[in-house]
């Protein structure tokens, strides 16, 4: 095997490693911090991140770095127990899509809640009234 391989399946190995104790141990204080919040049960995705700690989101995608197509359930059941149901549709598919695992979505998400809630709530709304594939396909997206 080639010596650049190895080295590349070395660091790869220590980035999921740490990647995952690192998620861990921020969902850990995560179940703490989310206990004193008070999420509405029916609260959309802007919503439930702007009462969500941001250490929620950084170990959901420290997370999704250390175990790729893996972390899409961890995080649904994470977030089932956290009671943050608005945050799984998006935790979910980032997880499943490939290649995101390098972008920290949901940070990125968090942090343009906080700054511009109001451009962040334009954009699911507009995401949301997208019509569906299956939609497309049969005709009635148009």
């Amino acid at each position: 095997m080639p010596e650049d391989l190895k080295l590349f399946i070395n660091v790869a190995a220590v980035v999921m490693a740490v990647s995952l104790m690192m998620a861990g141990l921020l969902l850990l204080v995560a179940v703490r911090q989310v206990r004193k919040i008070r999420v509405p049960p029916n609260a959309g995705f802007v919503a439930t991140l702007q009462g969500t700690p941001v250490v929620v989101v950084l170990g959901l995608d420290l997370l999704d770095l250390a175990l790729d197509l893996l972390a899409a359930p961890i995080a649904w059941v994470v977030l089932e127990y956290l009671g943050l149901d608005g945050l799984r549709g998006v935790a979910v598919v980032e997880g499943l899509v490939p290649g995101t695992q390098l972008i920290p979505t949901l940070t990125l998400c968090w942090i343009v809640a906080r700054l511009m809630p109001d451009r962040l709530s334009q954009l699911v709304r507009a995401a949301e009234s997208l019509p569906a594939a299956g939609d497309l396909r049969a005709g009635k997206g148009t």
